[in-house]
């Protein structure tokens, strides 16, 4: 209620846990069934659009503005974070200006992205980078039913 209050918009069945530090508000769209934890900081200076079913988890730090460091006056530049359906950022990630993640994306726990990463895929480190794209309706965790037979 407090986040519709100062204009975030904020869909049905959307979870904005009550620990969670949202900066300019009016900037926030959080789709059905989306999820912002505790102690998240959703720095807001652009837009930061949070799409259907999607999960940001506790201590991740969206960030949507930054500073010029080639110029001399340090100035302020920004840019909108989109987290597409059903992509989950893990526990203290961070998530810089102007990314997008895909669709279905896994961010692993304390990966920092500045880059856009791909529907389906599986991200972790230091820069993010990728290390497998998601299979749904298999195990990646077991042998397939083939290969235990080989």
């Amino acid at each position: 209620m407090l986040l519709r209050l100062f204009g975030a918009n904020v869909g049905s069945g959307a979870h904005p846990y009550p620990k969670a530090k949202v900066w300019a508000p009016w900037n926030l769209t959080m789709e059905q069934h989306s999820c912002l934890a505790n102690d998240v900081d959703c720095y807001c200076v652009a837009k930061v659009t949070i799409c259907r079913s999607a999960i940001v988890s506790q201590y991740s730090y969206l960030c949507t503005a930054s500073h010029d460091y080639d110029a001399a006056n340090f100035p302020l530049v920004s840019a909108p974070i989109v987290i597409r359906s059903s992509a989950w950022v893990g526990a203290d990630c961070f998530i810089g200006p102007g990314v997008e993640i895909g669709e279905g994306a896994v961010i692993g726990a304390r990966s920092t992205v500045v880059r856009d990463v791909p529907p389906q895929s599986v991200v972790v480190g230091n820069p993010a980078r990728v290390v497998r794209v998601r299979m749904h309706g298999e195990s990646n965790s077991k042998e397939s039913e083939s290969d235990r037979t080989k």
